[in-house]
């Protein structure tokens, strides 16, 4: 076959310039669920805030009643990081 004669090379893709709005290998795109709220910090929840040394004794405790060895290991990590932190390590 000679392209040079044929219609085939003159076949130009259509300009879309209608339809849905496309992206998402040919389904409609959809906008996500967000929560409106996200970020924003309310007076009753700062109080929540835990200190480092109620988490550490958290920490502390969680080390001495678990069986866990991955949530020790956590807890030795997490106490490790603090004395290195305030220089008692």
């Amino acid at each position: 076959m000679d392209f040079a004669t044929s219609n085939l090379s003159k076949i130009r893709p259509k300009l879309r310039t209608s339809g849905n709005v496309t992206g998402n290998f040919g389904r409609p795109k959809v906008k996500a669920a967000h929560n409106q709220q996200l970020g924003y910090t309310k007076k009753d929840n700062i109080n929540m805030i835990t200190c480092k040394e109620d988490y550490i004794a958290k920490m502390y405790q969680i080390l001495d009643t678990t069986d866990d060895q991955k949530i020790r290991n956590f807890a030795y990590s997490e106490i490790k990081k603090y004395l290195i932190q305030t220089g008692q390590w």
